[in-house]
């Protein structure tokens, strides 16, 4: 069966069942979803071409520090407020849902990585979701993650339910984590991390379903299985994909039903192929990728300038002749294409690595 013949998927941001059906034909067919984190309509624009030319599914995501940069770094920001990254946030996931439709895909728009420190960040999407859906019948976003594994698991997993309960009438997905995802990431820095805490055991994962699942059955769980934020030579990060499905196997003997946890897979920007392969048969259905796309962005540019030198050192004046002006090379339209054509190559061959091809 096709996504396209999973019920309620369109073209364009989709919600509720239709993106928890969406997630369940990924898991079901053995391929994820990537999300790319986002900080601009340009970035947006180059993963919805690429969603575009292969005809496949997406999702774009804004952490609190990418909302900010949406919005305006010119905008206060006050710690305990967060309103730029609120208004950010929500500019960003109506950007998409205006232009997404005519990329001809579906389209999930997330929210990435939110500590303790950001629920202010949480609180003001969720009153957008909830004006959006008292219009619409639907929220504004198709999940938001809340990542408290700083906290205690039992703290962790306590305020989890929480939210959940406030989102489950919209039907909002939940994404957490239980365990620490190292590295640093929009500015948060795991680097310092205890090992252990690298990596979950089977009764930590199985205690969030324990705790989730008697609100609603719509939420993933970002497992650590060693997962690094960033790239790094090879050797340095030790991913064990394979506890992933020691994690599906207790919950299955506990629960009586296979395969009963959704996935997701943080840092998997510089992942061994082999690794995202042994991760997708454990049940992950989304896989999040930014640093990668980072990189690819910025190289469009890099390119552009040492192809072009001569031309952009001045308005007037190139290779050409002393008089000859240069508008043509320092549009931004021009540069900025740059970058998204590399980014969107990015942006495929993660949905290639994902097995999210036709």
């Amino acid at each position: 069966m096709s996504f396209w013949d999973v019920p309620g998927v369109k073209a364009g941001v989709i919600t509720g069942d239709a993106a928890w059906a969406l997630l369940a034909h990924a898991k079901a067919n053995g391929y994820a979803i990537p999300a790319f984190n986002c900080t601009s309509s340009s970035s947006v624009n180059a993963v919805l071409e690429a969603g575009k030319a292969l005809g496949r599914p997406v999702m774009v995501q804004f952490s609190e520090g990418g909302a900010a940069f949406m919005a305006g770094k010119a905008l206060p920001n006050d710690k305990g407020k967060l309103q730029a990254s609120i208004l950010g946030a929500v500019a960003g996931a109506q950007f998409v849902r205006a232009v997404a439709p005519a990329y001809g895909i579906p389209v999930l728009v997330h929210s990435d990585h939110c500590a303790k420190k950001l629920l202010p960040w949480f609180d003001g999407m969720l009153e957008a979701d909830e004006a959006f859906f008292k219009a619409h019948g639907e929220p504004l976003f198709s999940s938001h993650m809340l990542d408290l594994s700083e906290e205690v698991d039992e703290e962790n997993i306590e305020i989890c339910k929480k939210y959940l309960t406030r989102m489950a009438p919209m039907k909002l997905i939940l994404e957490m984590e239980i365990g620490i995802t190292g590295g640093v990431e929009d500015g948060v820095d795991n680097s310092g991390a205890a090992s252990e805490k690298l990596y979950s055991t089977p009764e930590d994962v199985f205690k969030v379903y324990e705790g989730l699942s008697p609100i609603s059955h719509m939420f993933t769980i970002a497992a650590a299985f060693g997962n690094v934020h960033g790239v790094y030579k090879a050797g340095n990060v030790k991913l064990q994909p394979e506890l992933l499905a020691n994690f599906q196997k207790y919950a299955a003997e506990k629960t009586g039903k296979p395969n009963p946890l959704f996935f997701v897979f943080h840092g998997g920007s510089g992942s061994e192929k082999s690794d995202i392969a042994t991760a997708l048969s454990s049940g992950v259905v989304k896989m999040n990728v930014d640093t990668d796309t980072q990189w690819a962005y910025w190289e469009g540019l890099l390119n552009f300038y040492k192809k072009n030198e001569g031309y952009l050192q001045g308005q007037i004046g190139n290779p050409d002749g002393e008089d000859k002006p240069n508008k043509s090379y320092y549009d931004p339209r021009k540069w900025v294409r740059e970058s998204e054509l590399t980014m969107c190559k990015r942006v495929q061959e993660s949905c290639a690595d994902l097995k999210n091809v036709n």
